[in-house]
């Protein structure tokens, strides 16, 4: 008896011991996180607002999300032993992540959006029950891996950890997830191949795009993960050829573009039975044009390399050809030269005969190829040499080959070949030496005058000389040829690549790299405000004190979709000028560096100030600035419709490209979509561009732009400043992830309005919530789905001037400022005493 009231006694010793933890834990939280929610001044935490325990007291939940918190976490959270959800999503909580280690109840942590800084080593240890994590972002956060103790945790359905600092490899830890669906790590700096263990896994949604150097390898792991439904490899450097998915029939949405994948689109892709989205552009893919299902968005961009502009067979000589690349796994070197239908048209590594139509010579020698010799080769009858020596070829020599009516000579020496010698007409000469595997006699029917590879064989020494002289004749033929027509004369401007594109020459616009360089302070890490798709933003400044914004892009990079946006903002801001619109003041050519120079806007991006200004430690946006910005944005846009001398469609407005100045005015920005609409013309037909959530339905569905395009957007914008929500809001279910079609809803009537307006408006007084309700109700109007229906944005114009006060510059020095940045940047950088006179002889007052 005495034994069972100890072993009570003891256990109540413990239990109390473990509660008290708790209390130390909850009271280190409550001071360290600011504010602290109202009810957590009573000293049971269990009552505390966001806080549940279990019957005895023990904490087993913290759900804080979305209180606009910060400080710190106190870094013995783990003592909380019983906790089975950990919710801190969604505020501007810093410091060290605490680790989570040995907490084997825990279920679910979400700690996204908030501005930790670092990952212990084991905080993945021992979270034996772990479901779900959400770790993204937290940009601040130092490089980390992910580590192997995640292992630990085989019940784990959801990882999220995009825009989260991490480095290195994907390990190969899949196998260990039998439950796994949704892995999103978008956004970081993963490289290397994809992992083995992908394979046969349930993962359902796969988010890997975007990363900073690049994930690489091939896809072929891809054609067995069968539960994939949405998949975002965008933006990386993977190579090879898009696999067979036609096991994955639950795709709906595939983004491959911003990659390096070659070879021809497979059938199995496009009978996709749900695939409603896909991106293929900025790859180098070949082939023909493939055709997708009417319901499907598919953009192929024209940074492809496939063989037709429209859909279509492609010419007998260029389909076989494009079947000898298949068989060496489409070498990204052939991928890049093989451009159009015509194979005499300068490709790589192939000549023709004089008429230039047929193909006479393939020279793949010492190009480090592996993979196997087609017998496609026998398509091309006016062949006459075939040199493929010093590679990694393997198999056999294809008997076909020997039927070759004009073949003179095949050089296979110095390969992995194996199998029978085939025997070739006497008028053939034939180098095979050096494949160890292949047979060992020469057949008789190689020729009477037997002829070796150079290395330890017998070859007439007038042959080679021969043989030599007439190749580099050739080759500088085909490289003059190839260089004018590529280039043309020199000009001042380009000492590019054969894939530069003519850029506007603009003598009071080019700025030199040394400028620059200076300007930037050397392009300091110190001075970036932001970095893209295509390069990164820089912050200058001028002897004057003139500040401004220099994107410096690499050609290299780019590709041909970032140069035809390189051209298109040089074009179209050398045409326009207006208060609204972000001002070009200067561009550069320097090698592979494309820079534009443009006014600098100290407040950053609307897009920052609306759902980021608690990390940036700002106010939120008033409804007077909010309601302001519009009425800029819509005259900007005005502008490019209807105002300018010529009529443009932007094809990308989006609260991200829309900037601020110190007084919180607004000018678009980013014209590397923009379309010009010539004079009587309705749309222009286009490819898909823009981004997601603003997009109208008709775009996908047509090819074809209007300025109602903009409008839509615009609305969206709209839609953005009354709700504080983003276009598309990931976090959120799929019936309210996209803010157009959740916020049309409550436009039935005013009372359903004040639903989806931003909590951090103040909506107290009676004019500032009609103001609101009349920028919800145009915001519908502009993103009616019928375009038709939409207004122009002169309308837009009218409705929103007079919700805003008259604004009128504070007199000369306000208008002098203005005009200044309208100056190309090479004269700014020579102003003197005598400049002042002069520009307002160069952009009167009245030019605007």
């Amino acid at each position: 008896m005495a034994h069972h009231h100890l072993l009570f006694i003891t256990f109540f010793f413990l239990i109390s011991f473990s509660t008290g933890d708790d209390a130390v834990v909850m009271s280190k939280l409550s001071t360290s996180i600011f504010p602290t929610p109202s009810t957590w001044k009573t000293n049971n935490f269990c009552d505390w607002e966001g806080i549940t325990c279990d019957n005895s007291n023990r904490v087993t939940s913290v759900n804080l999300s979305s209180k606009s918190l910060t400080g710190t976490l106190p870094l013995d959270l783990n003592n909380l032993s019983q906790l089975k959800t950990l919710a801190l999503q969604r505020n501007s909580l810093s410091g060290d992540l605490p680790t989570l280690a040995n907490l084997t109840l825990l279920e679910q942590v979400l700690l996204d959006n908030n501005n930790f800084v670092s990952v212990p080593s084991g905080f993945f240890s021992g979270l034996t029950n772990l479901q779900t994590i959400s770790i993204s972002d937290n940009p601040n956060l130092s490089p980390w891996s992910l580590p192997n103790d995640l292992t630990q945790s085989a019940s784990l359905q959801s990882f999220a950890a995009s825009n989260a600092n991490i480095i290195g490899s994907i390990p190969d830890i899949f196998y260990n997830f039998p439950n796994l669906e949704n892995l999103r790590l978008s956004y970081n700096n993963l490289i290397g191949a994809l992992p083995a263990s992908f394979g046969g896994s349930k993962i359902v949604n796969l988010w890997l795009n975007n990363q900073e150097q690049g994930l690489s390898g091939s896809l072929d792991v891809i054609s067995s993960m069968t539960h994939l439904s949405q998949v975002w490899l965008q933006a990386n450097a993977f190579t090879g050829t898009i696999p067979d998915l036609s096991k994955c029939i639950n795709i709906f949405d595939l983004q491959l573009r911003d990659n390096q994948l070659t070879g021809l689109v497979p059938n199995s892709l496009t009978s996709l039975p749900n695939l409603a989205n896909i991106t293929l552009e900025n790859n180098k893919l070949q082939g023909p044009m493939p055709v997708f299902q009417s319901s499907v968005a598919a953009t192929l961009g024209s940074n492809n390399n496939f063989c037709l502009a429209t859909p279509g067979n492609c010419d007998p000589q260029v389909t076989s050809l494009l079947e000898v690349a298949g068989a060496l796994g489409y070498p990204i070197s052939l991928a890049v030269s093989w451009e159009g239908n015509n194979a005499c048209a300068h490709w790589s590594f192939i000549s023709c005969d004089s008429s230039t139509e047929n193909v006479t010579i393939v020279n793949f020698s010492k190009q480090k190829f592996s993979g196997t010799i087609s017998p496609s080769f026998r398509n091309l009858i006016s062949l006459k040499s075939l040199l493929l020596s010093d590679n990694n070829l393997t198999g056999s020599i294809p008997t076909i080959l020997t039927s070759l009516p004009n073949l003179q000579l095949l050089d296979v020496s110095y390969n992995n070949l194996s199998g029978i010698i085939p025997e070739f007409p006497q008028h053939v000469r034939f180098l095979h030496g050096n494949n160890p595997l292949l047979g060992q006699t020469i057949p008789s029917g190689s020729g009477g005058s037997p002829l070796q590879h150079p290395k330890g064989s017998l070859v007439s020494t007038g042959m080679v000389i021969g043989i030599v002289i007439s190749v580099l004749v050739f080759v500088g033929i085909v490289s003059c040829a190839c260089y004018y027509k590529c280039y043309g004369a020199p000009t001042k401007l380009h000492n590019t690549d054969h894939n530069e594109m003519p850029i506007p020459e603009n003598g009071n616009l080019m700025i030199s790299i040394q400028v620059l360089d200076q300007v930037t302070n050397h392009f300091s890490d110190n001075n970036v405000l932001g970095r893209g798709g295509f390069g990164t933003v820089y912050k200058g400044e001028l002897d004057d004190g003139t500040m401004v914004a220099v994107k410096r892009m690499k050609s290299d990079v780019m590709g041909t979709k970032g140069m035809k946006e390189f051209r298109a903002e040089i074009e179209v801001l050398t045409k326009v000028r207006h208060r609204h619109l972000v001002a070009l003041l200067g561009y550069c050519i320097d090698g592979n560096d494309r820079l534009l120079v443009y006014e600098y806007m100290q407040q950053g991006t609307l897009s920052q100030h609306l759902f980021d200004w608690r990390g940036l430690e700002t106010p939120p946006l008033s409804w007077k600035q909010r309601v302001t910005v519009a009425l800029d944005v819509g005259r900007g846009v005005e502008y490019l419709h209807s105002l300018a001398q010529q009529s443009f469609i932007h094809r990308d407005l989006k609260s991200a490209n829309i900037l601020l100045d110190d007084d919180m005015r607004a000018k678009v920005a980013d014209f590397g979509l923009v379309k010009i609409v010539l004079k009587g013309m309705y749309s222009v037909e286009t490819r898909l561009a823009g981004t997601f959530g603003y997009l109208p339905p008709e775009y996908a569905g047509t090819g074809r732009v209007t300025r109602k395009v903009d409008v839509y957007a615009f609305g969206v914008v709209l839609m953005e400043l009354v709700s504080g929500r983003k276009a598309i809001d990931e976090t959120l279910s799929d019936e309210s992830c996209h803010l157009a079609t959740w916020f049309r809803r409550f436009l039935v009537s005013k009372e359903n309005i004040t639903n989806c307006i931003d909590q951090v408006l103040d909506t107290s007084d009676e004019v500032t919530l009609e103001s609101i309700f009349k920028v919800a109700e145009l915001a519908g109007h502009c993103t009616a789905c019928d375009p038709f229906k939409r207004p122009n944005m002169s309308y837009v114009v009218n409705v929103l001037g007079p919700l805003v006060e008259q604004w009128e510059p504070s007199q000369l020095n306000e208008d002098q400022t203005y005009h200044r940045h309208h100056i190309s940047l090479p004269h700014v950088l020579q102003v003197n005493e005598d400049t002042n006179s002069m520009l307002f002889n160069v952009f009167p007052p009245n030019s605007i």
